[in-house]
């Protein structure tokens, strides 16, 4: 008898999930991951676990930054990390700096930057450069990320507007929580960071990308730490989550896979 379409594709991610654990053994996986990616690997690791017997032990830091739970500064105090995920430039530092595995490192999802205002605010269009700039001039507060978004917005997006006098008063870099819970609680009018960060919480209204002259993708990518006791289970997860089976997961979550498909 011929199986139901849809039993017969379960079956087949799942051989393919088993594929891509290889013979290892059921190991425990540290895994430190940045917030760009954080909501899709939530997502996809109990299917992972599910699949492999590995278990995940996860803790979430910036990619970059002074922040204490920042992914170089837990590195660098000597938490355990088996895997990576984060910006992809600062994989590429963590790497020239032997902290993480050259040749590991693999690219998951671009991710653009968003807006949001507090659940129930006027939404301003910013579908526009001239409507985006009535926004940020208008607005009393502005909160931006302390990682790559953030890094980008302070560093060179005011600037580029030619705005940067004026809007930096008012602009606050939020360290150690997501933009979007800081606005949610009414301490800013409006809030920049990657969309797959601004989607999860609650009380906020997405307002949608940046407008695209202006816009920068961050790379997420993942890789293996320089001291990884789980080298052979951190493939297996990395491979999973850059895989065909995980990218409606991640375009779900506001990520835009690499590789398309």
């Amino acid at each position: 008898m011929r199986m139901p379409s849809m039993g017969r594709r379960l079956l087949l991610g799942a051989v393919a999930l088993l594929a891509l654990a290889g013979t290892a053994a059921a190991a425990e996986i540290h895994v430190l991951t940045s917030g760009g990616l954080t909501a899709a690997y939530r997502a996809l690791a109990p299917e992972f676990e599910r699949a492999t017997g590995h278990r995940l032990v996860t803790a979430q830091g910036a990619s970059m930054g002074s922040a204490p739970d920042a992914i170089p500064q837990r590195l660098a105090r000597g938490e355990p990390a088996d895997v990576l995920l984060l910006a992809g430039s600062a994989l590429d530092r963590l790497i020239a700096e032997g902290r993480a595995m050259p040749g590991t490192r693999t690219d998951i999802a671009g991710s653009r930057i968003g807006m949001a205002v507090r659940a129930g605010a006027p939404r301003p269009d910013i579908a526009s450069m001239e409507g985006f700039r009535h926004a940020l001039l208008a607005a009393g507060s502005i909160a931006y990320s302390a990682s790559a978004s953030g890094v980008y917005i302070e560093g060179e997006m005011y600037r580029r507007m030619g705005l940067a006098d004026e809007l930096m008063p008012k602009s606050r870099k939020i360290f150690s929580e997501r933009v979007g819970s800081v606005v949610a609680r009414g301490e800013a009018e409006i809030g920049f960071q990657q969309i797959s960060e601004l989607l999860p919480i609650q009380g906020i209204d997405f307002l949608g990308p940046i407008p695209a002259e202006l816009q920068q993708v961050t790379v997420f990518s993942a890789g293996l730490a320089a001291g990884a006791r789980e080298p052979e289970a951190g493939r297996a997860l990395i491979r999973f989550l850059a895989s065909p089976e995980a990218r409606d997961t991640l375009r779900r979550t506001g990520l835009d896979p690499m590789g398309g498909g």
